[in-house]
């Protein structure tokens, strides 16, 4: 196996990533109680998104040449399904974050590889490689572990505290089935975004995707209960100029993760990953359970294995290219 080596560039991008992704559930938490309207925050976060993809696509290209390709048409037939679907991921998102703890979070958050696979099997016949399948089958079992469905310790299995049962159905309706509703959506809605990219500017078609959610968010208000409070409490109803943070952060982990691909590659983006996680879990050590830590690990190495190991035909395609 040649060496591999990757530039400063992508150095600082991995970093930064792998930091943006272990501190973004601690500051969601923080900065977006559960209180606030969801929807004004989804909203404000791709507009932000928008702006910085613009910016971006500025830097690199003209519009003259980045839209000499764009028709409305191709806007609604490729761009609007994902994005209500992304749309309905961020509300999901926002919930479970505001309910789990981060590290269960991130761990959760990771079932998206599972969902991404099967939906691009389901709809592109994009197969897995068999060391692939063993991770998404372990990436599985540490989501089991981490939501106490296996235990660690057996005794746990007729040991459990009965007085906590209210505690943990809020725990499952508002954050493990929001979070797992949200990766799902994430791999549904990836798939049917590949075509479009295939053809497309990928941050042109990230601002598509932005502009189609703003809209179908801002449409959805007029019918959803978010829209009555907003009319009642008005926009930034317990919004503070902190609230701030983790949008510009989650809109630049977007950008970072293009970047990342781009520069150092799947591969490195998994470790920038397994990083961040890890960093999740030190930042709340002091209250780290057994369960959690072993469903963090198993996780970690589920990434690690399925992003070293891709299918021979992907492995033979890139050669090509780079031939």
């Amino acid at each position: 196996m040649k060496n591999v080596t990757i530039s400063g560039e992508a150095v600082i991008y991995l970093a930064l990533l792998a930091l943006q992704f272990g501190l973004q559930p601690i500051l969601m938490q923080r900065y977006a109680p559960v209180g606030i309207i969801r929807s004004t925050v989804v909203i404000l976060q791709e507009v932000t998104k928008f702006l910085f993809s613009g910016s971006i696509l500025l830097v690199n290209q003209s519009w003259s040449s980045a839209l000499q390709d764009w028709s409305t048409r191709g806007f609604l037939t490729e761009a609007v399904l994902p994005a209500g679907l992304y749309g309905i991921q961020n509300v999901a998102y926002l919930m479970a974050v505001q309910t789990l703890d981060p590290l269960t979070f991130n761990v959760l958050a990771q079932t998206k590889t599972l969902s991404a696979a099967l939906c691009c099997y389901l709809l592109l016949g994009r197969k897995q490689s068999r060391t692939q399948i063993i991770a998404l089958l372990l990436l599985l079992w540490a989501a089991l572990i981490m939501e106490g469905v296996i235990f660690i310790d057996f005794t746990r299995y007729w040991e459990r505290d009965t007085s906590s049962s209210e505690w943990e159905w809020h725990h499952l309706t508002h954050g493990v089935l929001p979070i797992l509703l949200s990766t799902f959506i994430s791999g549904l809605a990836g798939a049917l975004s590949q075509g479009a990219l295939q053809h497309k500017n990928s941050y042109l078609f990230s601002m598509e995707l932005c502009a189609a959610q703003s809209l179908l968010l801002v449409t959805s208000l007029c019918f959803s209960s978010d829209g009555t409070m907003i009319l009642e409490k008005g926009f930034f109803h317990q919004w503070e100029w902190a609230t701030f943070l983790p949008i510009m952060t989650g809109a630049v982990g977007g950008v970072l993760v293009g970047l990342v691909t781009k520069h150092a590659g799947a591969v490195y983006k998994g470790f920038a990953l397994i990083t961040g996680m890890f960093l999740s879990g030190v930042l709340q050590s002091s209250s780290v359970s057994l369960q959690q830590a072993v469903g963090g690990t198993l996780a970690a190495i589920s990434i690690f294995l399925h992003a070293t190991n891709p299918p021979r035909s992907a492995i033979v395609k890139e050669s090509k290219k780079k031939n």
